[in-house]
């Protein structure tokens, strides 16, 4: 459960080098470093610096067309993340693991082992995958339908878990003189034989010291949203407006009960994308040097990818052709960024350059350009106003946007009383307030 005093939580999103899409042309940012593990280890130490709660690394399992005028690609999260826990000490550790095109054993394994690595710092993103071109990377097939991936989800998690507590916290004895190395009547095979996967188990590493890795979940679709409150312990959310963010938090939250399961258990954290800047003529600066870096062709390529039609030829001043796009239902991939960014062009009445440029950094998230005063004024209205319990923060560039809100932001968030001073635990799960889950079979013996 979260502890009596609300705090602010903070994750980093990492994104090579930064989330606006024009960030790797900025003279501040390399973007050959983004294979280079000495820039992401610096990275973490500037979040850790800041008493960050954790630091989060997306994945994709596609290259898109538009990495002609983007950086694209990126490091395979636990091999990344691996080497980032040897060099910091306190920071969570998220990864991003896809239940459509994995196995719950692989995935079981590779995060209890991130955990043991980093003594309890791991946490798994879980996604579905919403590419459709992804899919022809493992199977000559499309991708599944919507609803039916996650159904396989459901019941990845339920065999993930079961495979975390497989084996009870004491059953490994490690007794030199008796020569008992694992008590066997402490570890249980699962004989999990279900919709999507058949599981003999148990797993073959000790239970690790979170118990679970941390839960992490970002579908804003309806499905999407239903499986957040039924396994998510943390969830990243795209909301533009402060009335969105507090409409998804009431709805999430309110959706958590018939799960057995109390508000408490879930922290909900908006992508926030600051630019930030000592005055706010110097932040405006900021924010028009990565607008004139802005390639339209790629922005045009983008929105052509989320909406599922080709807008190249489109005229760019005119409004978006919202009579082209297919309806929400038909979506078969990112369908809660659809309807955000739909939704965005269809209220405001933009046009295809206006939305373009719109998107550019935020990609339909909350984004402030302004100075450090006015970057805390906003986060503390949402997170008192019940539209976030913390944000999963979004530089525009790394690592200079990142050290701007360590050391301009975080400081006023301290001096409001928002957010820590120093880190209280060791794990990711006492920085989010959540306790260790106990084991099943020890959980079971109390019921």
């Amino acid at each position: 459960m979260i502890s009596a005093k609300r705090s602010m939580h903070i994750n980093l999103f990492l994104m090579n080098t930064g989330h606006h899409e024009a960030s790797w042309r900025h003279p501040a940012t390399d973007p050959r470093r983004i294979t280079d593990l000495n820039y992401y280890r610096e990275l973490g130490r500037i979040a850790e610096r800041g008493k960050l709660d954790s630091l989060f690394l997306a994945d994709t399992l596609v290259l898109p067309p538009t990495v002609e005028h983007k950086v694209l690609h990126g490091l395979e999260p636990f091999t990344l993340l691996s080497a980032i826990a040897a060099v910091t000490d306190k920071i969570g550790l998220i990864g991003t693991a896809s239940t459509t095109f994995n196995d719950p054993f692989h995935i079981a394994r590779k995060f209890a082992s991130l955990d043991w690595i980093s003594a309890g710092r791991a946490g798994w993103n879980i996604v579905t995958t919403a590419s459709e071109s992804a899919a022809y990377n493992f199977t000559d097939a499309a991708l599944p339908p919507h609803d039916e991936r996650y159904r396989k989800a459901s019941e990845f998690v339920e065999v993930v878990k079961a495979l975390w507590d497989s084996w009870e916290d004491d059953a490994l004895v490690a007794d030199k003189e008796s020569g008992l190395y694992a008590d066997m009547a402490k570890i249980h095979p699962l004989d999990h034989k279900g919709e999507h996967f058949a599981v003999r188990g148990p797993l073959n590493m000790p239970r690790s010291p979170q118990g679970h890795p941390l839960l992490v979940q970002a579908g804003s679709s309806e499905d999407g949203k239903s499986f957040a409150a039924m396994v998510a312990e943390a969830v990243f959310t795209a909301q533009p407006t402060f009335e969105s963010g507090q409409a998804f938090y009431a709805d999430i939250k309110s959706r958590m009960k018939p799960f057995g399961r109390s508000p408490d258990e879930l922290c909900i954290l908006p992508g926030f994308f600051p630019i930030i800047g000592d005055t706010l003529a110097e932040a405006q600066d900021k924010q028009r040097e990565l607008d004139e870096l802005t390639i339209v062709a790629y922005g045009l390529k983008r929105l052509s990818t989320l909406f599922k039609v080709d807008l190249t030829d489109c005229p760019l001043d005119e409004p978006v052709p919202l009579h082209l796009l297919p309806r929400q239902e038909e979506i078969n991939g990112n369908r809660g960024r659809f309807e955000l960014v739909e939704g965005m062009a269809r209220k405001e009445k933009l046009t295809l350059r206006q939305l373009i440029m719109r998107t550019a950094g935020s990609r339909g998230h909350a984004s402030l350009t302004g100075t450090p005063l006015q970057i805390a004024d906003e986060l503390e209205r949402w997170f008192l106003g019940r539209a976030a319990d913390g944000f999963n923060l979004m530089p525009s560039h790394m690592p200079d946007g990142l050290s701007d809100f360590v050391d301009k932001v975080i400081p006023e968030l301290q001096n409001r009383g928002l957010f820590r001073t120093e880190y209280t635990g060791n794990t990711l799960r006492e920085h989010y307030g959540f306790s260790r889950p106990a084991g099943k079979r020890k959980l079971e013996a109390h019921t």
